[in-house]
């Protein structure tokens, strides 16, 4: 990128910032004249509710309030209850009102969940097959990447193989090459072409959630990848690639490892500490990247409700704790962009090391035999 388009688009985003910094108190003042008002809306922000809102699941979609109307997408309930199925929308369920039996709980075991009521009052949970609002996001997020994929092998199926390609499609390739050449290769080893797709596939789904996480516009901007179930499914899936694909080596390792017999037998103490190693290593992969994309996500939105809750207190704390907020908010998304592709390569790093690890030959002759290329190749 040459120097003058750089500077072009730095200062593009001074001047929106500077925008913002200008535009933000002004309108802040203006509704701060009442004190009155003032204090209704202190009374009406609750930092909690709207941070917990958009980091948990939830049966409908929140866009916008207008005059006080909240501007939602509801979503389908489908659930299968003692008495059979029920399909309806979540528009029914709206405000703890109840349908068919059915309303979204209250009360602390269930909370936000979708309940079955007895007559009782009792509340139980039946088979909850609804598309919720991650669901939703997955879905779109998933159909953005393969129409990323479809757009790039049209190109490749399009062109001569000595074509270089450009633009989006050259991007795309050459972080197809990075990932694959040093993470996945230099990872697994040898049959590295035979994981490529899953990790490939891996990094990108990654990826993508965590970018379109930090759009505040419908239809992104849900809390996907810092949803502890996302994570631990795709946690799921790298443990079964280690385990299902492990060589004999592998699992001798495990079961009878090459230490002194008194910590083996009678009591198998080594194979119990490396059973519990096959738990942690899914349990490293679901916290590292739920943790960091849900913290992230929080400070962006404390941050965000820190300008309206210190106008309440008053317009000259108020417009200098908008600008505090504004900067600190710019610094938190570009840095959650860095995060973005750091933790969707720490995935993929960490998924191929343990297959990698999986695969290897402990034989001494073997290791010679696999050794030397690598150094004739270096």
């Amino acid at each position: 990128m040459k120097l003058t388009q750089i500077i072009r688009r730095c200062t593009l985003v001074g001047a929106l910032m500077l925008s913002l910094f200008v535009a933000m108190p002004a309108v802040a003042a203006t509704s701060a004249d009442n004190a009155e008002h003032t204090a209704e809306a202190e009374s009406e922000i609750n930092v909690q509710e709207i941070i917990f809102d958009h980091l948990n699941d939830s049966y409908s979609w929140h866009i916008a309030t207008v005059n006080g109307h909240h501007v939602e997408v509801h979503l389908p309930i489908i659930a299968k209850t003692e008495s059979g199925w029920k399909v309806f929308s979540s528009k029914h369920l709206a405000h703890g009102h109840e349908h068919k039996g059915l309303r979204i709980s209250t009360s602390e075991k269930y909370e936000g969940k979708l309940v079955e009521v007895a007559a009782d009052g009792s509340e139980s949970r039946p088979l909850d097959l609804s598309l919720t609002k991650n669901a939703l996001a997955l879905l779109i997020n998933s159909s953005i990447m393969i129409f990323i994929f479809l757009v790039c092998a049209r190109w490749y199926k399009r062109n001569p193989k000595n074509a270089v390609p450009g633009g989006f499609v050259g991007m795309m390739e050459m972080v197809v090459m990075y990932i694959e050449d040093e993470v996945i290769r230099d990872n697994v080893g040898p049959d590295y072409k035979r994981y490529s797709p899953y990790l490939l596939c891996a990094f990108f789904f990654i990826l993508i959630n965590n970018l379109l996480g930090l759009v505040p516009v419908f239809p992104f901007g849900a809390n996907t990848t810092g949803n502890i179930a996302v994570t631990l499914v795709m946690a799921l899936c790298t443990t079964i690639a280690v385990n299902v694909f492990g060589n004999k080596e592998y699992w001798k390792e495990i079961f009878w490892p090459e230490v002194p017999w008194w910590i083996k037998v009678p009591i198998p103490l080594m194979p119990v500490i490396e059973m519990f190693g096959i738990i942690t290593k899914p349990f490293a992969l679901t916290v590292r990247l739920f943790a960091n994309i849900m913290a992230g996500h929080t400070i962006i939105l404390a941050l965000t409700c820190l300008i309206f809750v210190t106008f309440a207190m008053g317009v000259g704390i108020g417009t200098g704790m908008t600008i505090f907020s504004i900067i600190l908010s710019v610094f938190m998304l570009c840095l959650e962009l860095l995060v973005a592709f750091i933790q969707a390569y720490v995935f993929t790093m960490l998924s191929a090391v343990f297959i990698g690890l999986s695969r290897q030959k402990h034989e001494h002759g073997e290791e010679h035999h696999h050794e030397e290329p690598k150094a004739l190749e270096d």
